[in-house]
């Protein structure tokens, strides 16, 4: 491990100077001579932390494509192989451009000015072999910028990282249409009660997380909205985001009652952890772990007979964390 330390070192940080014009130790070399290395070795550590550094760029360049087929594969034989390279390139080094020194001697008291000096002249006579150092410090530093970069570019992507507003955009817009799982617009006097529906707004894609909503219809005399919402479900028709408030899960069961002198009244259910909201009260939380009502998406009917949104979310979609009750959706 010393060698490798040492050869990580000697690449990194590079010897400035060559060893003819660097002051003598405190009592003459420390470390002995070595032969000069094969240049052959050079130019392969050299290679190798140049390679690491391609595919290291290769990696972010997968990562923020979408077009690339098979991304996953892609993305771990990239950046795999930039450590793996990387690694072969400091094994090489320490093996062929730093020579082998044993020096025994007892432990000193810590902070010994003469130690340090020692210290810092063993790693910089632990380079005279190298002879190509231009070389392989910029190799080195390609190299380690790129890998680097490589490792925090998923970091970087997880969301934005001053402007946060993306986060409460959504697609849906007053007018447009709500689109079935079957990619059909969908009939108000096709939506039948006791009936669990998923739809998406015209022309947008599927997998935003404002896009997707929840569709049932209820007996307009049961509904209980709030007084702003009396025009929001048209022939009792309300829909609701599909992402449930407490961790993002999708709202994917309906409860309907079977006898309704026993039963509760019917609601939708996450079924991660069983958050349980009411449709006929604005999607409140009558149950579960959530801390917020579903956002309620307004609705009306359109000339055609098509379901329209008529307008946003009555809040943020998504998860309940510190900012969903500070600012609205966009």
């Amino acid at each position: 491990m010393k060698r490798f330390f040492l050869a990580l070192l000697a690449i990194i940080n590079g010897f400035r100077r060559r060893r003819s014009e660097e002051p003598p130790g405190p009592s003459g070399p420390i470390v002995s001579p070595g032969p000069p290395a094969p240049r052959g070795a050079e130019l392969a550590v050299a290679a190798l932390l140049l390679v690491a550094a391609l595919l290291g760029v290769g990696f972010m360049f997968v990562y923020a494509t979408e077009s690339v087929g098979n991304r996953t594969q892609w993305e771990g034989l990239t950046l795999g192989g930039a450590f793996l390279f990387l690694a072969i390139a400091l094994i090489t080094a320490g093996k062929h451009l730093v020579p082998e020194e044993e020096v025994e001697e007892d432990y000193h008291d810590p902070e010994h000015p003469s130690e340090e000096e020692a210290i810092d002249q063993i790693v910089r006579e632990s380079g005279s072999r190298i002879t190509r150092k231009k070389l392989l410090i910029t190799a080195g530093g390609a190299a380690g910028a790129a890998v680097g970069l490589a490792a925090i570019t998923p970091a970087l992507t997880l969301g934005p990282l001053l402007d946060t507003d993306e986060l409460r955009d959504t697609p849906w817009r007053r007018g447009l249409r709500l689109i079935g799982d079957d990619g059909k617009p969908m009939f108000a006097d096709q939506v039948e009660e006791e009936t669990f529906y998923t739809a998406f707004p015209e022309h947008a894609k599927r997998d935003l997380l404002g896009a997707p909503v929840v569709v049932v219809r209820l007996p307009p005399a049961q509904l209980k909205l709030p007084p702003e919402r009396a025009q929001w479900a048209p022939m009792g028709i309300v829909a609701f985001s599909k992402v449930c408030t407490h961790a993002g899960c999708a709202i994917a069961l309906y409860r309907k009652p079977t006898f309704a002198p026993t039963q509760p009244r019917p609601a939708l259910v996450c079924p991660c952890h069983y958050s349980t909201f009411d449709p006929a009260r604005g999607g409140e939380v009558i149950f579960g772990p959530a801390g917020r009502p579903l956002p309620q998406l307004p609705l009306m009917v359109g000339s055609d007979g098509v379901l329209r949104a008529g307008g946003n979310f009555s809040g943020q979609v998504g998860p309940s964390y510190s900012t969903v009750r500070s600012r609205g959706p966009t």
